[in-house]
């Protein structure tokens, strides 16, 4: 089986040498690197690419989160912290796990555990740029569709709303989570919590505030708003 590529993020070095040698018993993980703060955590994750990322909460004067709002995650998250109360705020950002310091061995393995059955469901279910969707039209009637003309989905309620290049639209009972799990992620992004885009559709980015900023998508009258927390994804497209 492959390694799982990891790195370490946290502010004591006490633990991050605790972590690492807890995870030398797991030989299917691999620490690439380590980081204690932010802005050094950012450039080492686009530099070394991790699967994935042990991650405290409070980082010398930012958090976890501040980090995770300034990179595209393309990694699976671990929180490693001693601090339970932001477990909740945590999975919203599809944490695979949550560990409490001092970190238990059998938690520890629990969650690496956890991590490898993701990989598994999200090799089995990830859709290729030019697979074909089937969407209904009506109760008798159905099509076929590129994934590569999508344009854009948002969210409807408990159903989805895909936009394709011909302006046409089609709604499937899927939510934005399972996308996000299915979907390409070298195509489609998130911008915010209700929208999806396909970046090869983007005609241009347009920036009127520090915290307002707007996608238009090409040949096509259709915009979109990007949220704070997703911006700085943006700017790790193509990267």
């Amino acid at each position: 089986m492959k390694k799982i590529k990891a790195i370490i993020v946290d502010d004591e070095r006490p633990a991050r040498i605790e972590l690492k040698f807890l995870l030398k018993f797991h030989e299917d993980i691999e620490v690439i690197g380590e980081s204690d703060n932010v802005n050094g955590a950012v450039e080492l994750i686009q530099n070394k690419k991790p699967d994935l990322v042990f991650l405290d909460i409070q980082l010398a004067g930012q958090s976890g989160f501040d980090l995770l709002e300034k990179i595209a995650i393309t990694f699976k998250v671990i929180f490693v912290t001693a601090f339970d109360e932001y477990a909740i705020k945590a999975f919203e950002v599809n944490a695979t796990d949550y560990l409490l310091k001092p970190v238990d061995p059998a938690r520890l393995e629990s969650a690496i555990k956890r991590v490898f059955e993701q990989n598994i469901q999200s090799k089995c279910n990830k859709l290729g740029y030019h697979d074909s969707l089937y969407v209904k039209l009506s109760n008798k009637t159905a099509k076929f569709i590129k994934l590569s003309s999508v344009v854009a989905i948002t969210s409807v309620g408990n159903y989805t709303k895909l936009l394709a290049n011909d302006n046409k639209t089609y709604i499937i009972l899927k939510t934005m989570k399972q996308w996000e799990n299915e979907l390409p992620n070298e195509y489609f992004i998130r911008i915010h919590r209700t929208t999806i885009v396909n970046i090869e559709f983007i005609q241009k980015i347009e920036k009127y505030t520090d915290i307002h900023q707007k996608i238009f998508i090409l040949n096509s009258n259709q915009s979109f708003d990007v949220s704070r927390s997703c911006a700085s994804r943006l700017k790790c497209i193509g990267k």
